[in-house]
């Protein structure tokens, strides 16, 4: 064999070599599998994530508030007073969307809250005449007249977690009279801190469970 066949050949054969390492480290990249990042789970604090936890004893199990949809400055908590009122009183600051159970020690205790939205709210003081566990719901007649699907209920909703009032409410009265406004329990955490309802003050469900082991009827409440 002459020199330049076999020079030839050698070449070819680089040349095909070649190309089927390319060939292979082609098929190599297309059939790599990479793991996709995973989402990062937000760290809460252990003791908000037990405040918050299932309530498992409640006549209606309460699940734990899925913490991603509540925004931490309406966590529970104990801060100074900032309102003056004696204690045992309500106070509810509805620019802020707190609600304040004002104690002893110049102390309060600090819960975030959803209002009425706008042509729906009721300020002024009053008192809480009194309270109920897993209450019975009846829309008010003008409440049915602008939502007809509430006609089911004009009797009564009975209690229960899909019940607009949750686990607990508070009943505000004024002058003896009935407002027809409550501060009662929701199952809703991305709807605190907003103005959300037809009036009523909501808090979540464990929360408003805290407030109601804490007040006695006869409590006064301040709405401003």
């Amino acid at each position: 064999m002459s020199t330049r066949t076999k020079t030839s050949i050698d070449r070819r054969t680089f040349i095909s070599g070649l190309a089927g390492f390319s060939a292979l480290a082609l098929a190599g990249c297309t059939s790599t599998t990479r793991t996709a990042p995973q989402p990062v789970t937000p760290q809460y604090d252990p003791f908000y994530v037990s405040m918050y936890g299932p309530l498992p004893n409640e006549k209606f199990p309460v699940p734990a508030v899925d913490l991603r949809y509540l925004d931490p400055q309406y966590y529970r908590r104990v801060v100074d007073d900032p309102t003056g009122e004696r204690p045992g009183t309500l106070v509810v600051d509805t620019a802020s969307r707190y609600l304040y159970l004002v104690r002893e020690g110049r102390q309060a205790i600090r819960y975030g809250v959803g209002i009425g939205r706008d042509g729906f709210s009721w300020s002024g003081r009053g008192y809480i005449s009194y309270k109920r566990e897993w209450p019975t719901w009846t829309p008010p007649a003008a409440m049915i007249a602008r939502e007809p699907h509430l006609e089911e209920w004009r009797h009564g909703q009975p209690g229960g977690l899909d019940n607009p009032l949750g686990a607990r409410a508070l009943y505000i009265f004024q002058n003896g009279r009935d407002t027809l406004y409550r501060v009662h329990g929701s199952g809703e955490p991305w709807s605190i801190g907003s103005a959300v309802s037809s009036g009523c003050v909501r808090l979540l469900h464990h929360d408003v469970i805290d407030l109601y082991n804490r007040v006695s009827s006869g409590a006064p409440i301040l709405v401003a």
